[in-house]
């Protein structure tokens, strides 16, 4: 065994290792006896593909000039379906919406908006008579921003009739067995998704509605997932008992729910940052399937033992159970899951994760901690130690710790393998890492999730700096080497973290909110509202939003730091990185700002996502006086 500092291990775990060839799998559907999915491919730009399984083999059904995805609240997700062989899509073009069949040039279905982008659509299903296709319609006039359901012919007529609106949100239009009614989930600024919506049900008939009315929504619970069951039963997911469990519903004015009808102590769903997830699912004799998410991993309800420990887009064909499975080995993959001769589930790959260029050994499983914070409360976090079959620390170091700060901030650390995180391309260079799911995460249920309101910016900086102070009590990390980052809402937390503790030497903010005021003048609905739910009431709290914002508390940084922006980022707009770089810079601390042309809020493209991984490597290094043995180019500093 060599025996060699922290940040000079060599590793086959590179940056273009981990992007290279990593074409992402994304949500699944079921069609008949198809299967298809979604493929997000960093080498090719960073578009997504649809494919379609069907009898053993697989075609791309999408032009590789197609570029699947819809921008419906800027995280998109629903942007394709398919039924009877059809597939429906939005191209991120333009945002339109097409039909195709497998081997045909694809079909307009949706007008030119008069400004282009202007008219979005998301999450949509097909009526039973393939007629129209329902979804959610995102509407730009101006500067307002209008959502809405919609039914669109499917004959190419560009007929679009609105059906639902005056909400501020909509989601899950679900069409019954019999094709005789919608029903779907809304909701009202401030709420965010998973805060407090509503389940509506309507009377359908050719593309219009009439009769609207409320099933459930008390104010106090976040519905999600609305499906109907073969025999017109109706079921939605809600989190009344702490937990995202699945209930029926009754289909009469004003009724609730009628009956608990599946899950536990544990979530189904997750929070609704995207279309198109979906935790449960009702196979054809009316046998239930859904996901169980607890703490440490997911698995299925049914009980079988699987090698997946992050389990999503679960859907049924039959009564056989269809998922994207993926573990801390393994990236995602398409599986169905049988029951053999003898009635125990076999599952069967039908589009396998890649072969990844390296030993498992690199790979061993996190440990799930659960750690002290604040006063009186406890957090959660998972830890990876440094982990590399023939090379290993000198006797007398601990390693460094890179602390990651998940985005949202309502998210939660992911539970498997995945490049765009890329733990291993660091705990196999000899740098421990620590995936924190402070107060407010999700997976942990509705009132730890309630505990970051009123409390962002406070108590996640908190539970970034208790899960180091946990490791260096426990004897795991050198805590005079810890380091923070994080993207979006995670990389406000870092910068936070590194202007209010002393715990880090330096960090990474990728595209971070700096300051909380403006994010408000931001032109981004979905999210417009949402700082009165995580801070408080604006202008009530005005001096709250002040304290908390990164950009006014750059005279108590004293670390370096690292800054990486999207140039196309409508989320969090590229000023608040601009403004933070200039005023550490006028502080003549250590600085580097990475901005890349053509990447929104998160990259996709491969050679960003490597450059990104290896100029936060060589930042590392010059902070804490370690040579990568990977060949870097160096990143301009300023103020050094």
């Amino acid at each position: 065994m060599q025996r060699l500092p922290a940040g000079t291990w060599p590793s086959p775990i590179t940056a273009a290792s981990l992007v290279g060839g990593a074409d992402e799998v994304g949500e699944v559907v079921v069609d008949g006896p198809r299967v298809w999915w979604a493929e997000s491919r960093p080498d090719e730009g960073g578009r997504t593909a649809v494919l379609c399984w069907a009898d053993g083999s697989v075609a791309e059904v999408t032009s590789p000039e197609a570029n699947v995805r819809t921008r419906v609240h800027e995280y998109g997700g629903g942007a394709w379906w398919a039924a009877d062989g059809v597939l429906y899509y939005v191209d991120d073009a333009d945002q339109r919406l097409r039909r195709q069949r497998v081997g045909e040039p694809p079909v307009l279905l949706t007008p030119e908006p008069l400004q282009p982008k202007s008219l979005r659509y998301a999450d949509g299903r097909v009526t039973p008579d393939g007629n129209w296709y329902v979804c959610v319609r995102e509407r730009f006039i101006d500067h307002v921003v209008l959502n809405e359901l919609v039914a669109i012919a499917t004959d190419g007529s560009m007929n679009v009739h609105r059906i639902a609106g005056g909400a501020d949100f909509y989601a899950s239009p679900r069409v019954s067995p019999d094709g005789s009614q919608l029903v779907w989930v809304q909701w009202m600024h401030p709420s965010m998704p998973w805060d407090s919506t509503e389940l509506w049900i309507a009377d359908l008939f050719d593309g219009t509605t009439s009769n609207p009315r409320l099933l459930v929504g008390n104010g106090d619970e976040a519905l999600q997932q609305p499906e109907w069951g073969d025999d017109g039963e109706l079921y939605v997911v809600s989190d009344r008992s702490n937990w995202w469990n699945i209930y029926r519903v009754g289909s009469d004015v004003g009724i609730e729910v009628l009956e608990h009808h599946a899950g536990g102590d544990y979530e189904v769903v997750e929070p609704m940052w995207n279309f198109g997830g979906s935790g449960y699912a009702f196979g054809a004799s009316g046998s239930e399937v859904h996901v169980v998410r607890e703490p440490a991993a997911d698995r299925l309800s049914i009980g079988a033992a699987l090698p997946y420990t992050a389990i999503s887009s679960l859907r049924m064909q039959g009564d056989d159970v269809v998922f994207l499975g993926a573990s801390f080995q393994r990236e995602g993959e398409v599986v169905r899951l049988s029951a053999d001769a003898s009635g125990a589930p076999s599952p069967e790959v039908l589009r396998s994760a890649r072969t990844l260029p390296f030993a498992t050994d690199f790979l061993p499983d996190p440990e799930f901690i659960t750690f002290p914070t604040g006063i009186g409360a406890v957090a959660h976090a998972l830890y990876y130690a440094p982990a590399h079959p023939s090379v290993a620390l000198p006797d007398d170091e601990l390693p460094p710790v890179l602390v990651f700060i998940h985005g949202g901030p309502t998210a939660a650390a992911g539970r498997a393998f995945a490049a765009r995180r890329s733990h291993r391309f660091w705990t196999s260079r000899g740098i421990a890492v620590v995936d924190v799911d402070y107060r407010g995460s999700t997976r942990y249920g509705r009132a730890y999730r309630n505990l970051l309101r009123e409390q962002w910016c406070v108590v996640d900086v908190e539970d970034a700096a208790a899960a180091v102070d946990f490791l260096v009590a426990r004897g795991d990390v050198d805590g005079s080497r810890a380091l923070i980052r994080g993207g979006s809402a995670g990389g406000t937390t870092t910068l936070l973290a590194l202007s209010h503790t002393n715990r880090f030497a330096a960090g990474a903010n990728y595209f971070g909110v700096t300051d909380l005021a403006a994010l408000l003048s931001d032109e981004h609905k979905f999210e417009s509202r949402y700082t009165v739910q995580l801070i408080g009431d604006w202008p009530e709290q005005a001096d709250r939003y002040a304290e908390r914002s990164p950009i006014n508390h750059v005279d108590r940084l004293t670390t370096p730091l690292i800054v990486l922006q999207g140039l196309d980022d409508t989320v969090v707009p590229p000023a608040h990185s601009d403004r933070i770089v200039d005023a550490v810079r006028a502080r003549g601390l250590p600085v580097a700002y990475l901005r890349f042309e053509g990447e929104g809020h998160g990259f996709r493209r491969a050679e960003n996502m490597i450059r990104a991984m290896e100029a936060e490597l060589w930042f590392y290094g010059q902070v804490l006086g370690f040579e990568p043995a990977d060949d870097i180019e160096p990143v301009p500093l300023a103020g050094d």
